[in-house]
């Protein structure tokens, strides 16, 4: 016959249901979180790279400038969120910088919507 003492030593382990629902359920929605907002953080790192590569060659008055990222824009097609128009052209120090931001709402579950504010500005 086993002992008090040794019954107690051998209690089992592991996880419940529970548990295992709860946690199913925050993964379930951490990997929802990344599906949708990974496409919008590529769609500004897009726009970013093509602000800088603008802002080094694309021409010295705002026209040209707009024009240089309009055809960049049509290069790279993931670049949805802004036009040109947006663009806040400056010059500081005889260089070109270019500014820019937008807001983007991604939809988890009607009726609840992520707000995102992107903001950035050439090297």
């Amino acid at each position: 016959m086993m002992s008090k003492r040794h019954r107690v030593g051998r209690a089992q382990r592991g996880i419940t249901l529970l548990g295992l629902l709860f946690w199913a359920i925050i993964v379930g929605f951490i990997a929802l979180l990344a599906v949708r907002v990974l496409p919008t953080l590529n769609e500004f790192f897009t726009i970013q790279k093509a602000v800088n590569k603008v802002a080094l060659e694309g021409g010295n008055t705002v026209p040209e400038i707009r024009a240089a990222f309009e055809k960049q824009k049509d290069i790279e097609y993931s670049i949805q969120a802004i036009s040109a128009k947006d663009l806040d052209i400056t010059k500081e120090n005889d260089r070109v910088v270019i500014r820019f931001a937008y807001n983007k709402e991604i939809e988890l579950m009607a009726p609840v919507f992520l707000l995102i504010k992107y903001e950035g500005r050439s090297r």
